[in-house]
């Protein structure tokens, strides 16, 4: 029997599609693959993008735009660290934000280092950051995140309620 004409156990208009997302090229991504001891750097902690990053950011955001899926899309799940979040509210978050008292924005001007305008929650799917997305809960400092409230600050209109603070996993302190 050609099982692409039986019926489905679940029928597509009930089930969920899922894409998973890498974050674009974060700062320690570029010195890590010269040699992979210099990811212990301090100044890697909590990678932000690169320029190319960023680049790659808009590319992806274009095409989901351009192929009708981000009109699909229900949900953004996002590990908790910079440079995931950053790829998170660039692909995904809503156009040309300007300041209001309504609306926050995804992302604040310039969040962690990265020389890029506010990004709009208008009209974009909600975000959420989950711990447990995280790639690494590691050694490397570029694995290991800043304190939740730092997090609000920069990305106010995204969810944080599923990352606690007793999760950060770094040599600086714990919040």
């Amino acid at each position: 029997m050609d099982s692409g004409s039986s019926p489905s156990l679940f029928p597509l208009h009930r089930c969920k599609t899922i894409h998973l997302v890498r974050h674009g090229q974060g700062i320690h991504n570029v010195e890590g693959a010269k040699n992979y001891k210099k990811l212990m750097k301090p100044e890697y902690f909590d990678a932000h993008l690169t320029p190319l990053g960023w680049q790659q950011v808009d590319n992806l955001r274009k095409h989901v735009h351009e192929s009708g899926l981000s009109k699909r899309i229900e949900l953004v799940i996002t590990s908790p660290l910079l440079r995931a979040l950053q790829t998170a509210v660039g692909v995904f978050g809503g156009e040309g934000y300007t300041d209001r008292t309504d609306i926050l924005p995804l992302m604040v001007a310039n969040a962690g280092y990265s020389e890029h305008p506010s990004i709009s929650s208008l009209n974009c799917p909600p975000i959420i950051a989950i711990e447990l997305c995280r790639e690494h809960l590691g050694v490397h400092p570029c694995d290991n995140r800043r304190s939740i409230s730092d997090y609000q600050f920069l990305f106010p209109a995204v969810d944080f309620s599923l990352a606690s603070n007793w999760m950060v996993n770094n040599n600086w302190g714990k919040n």
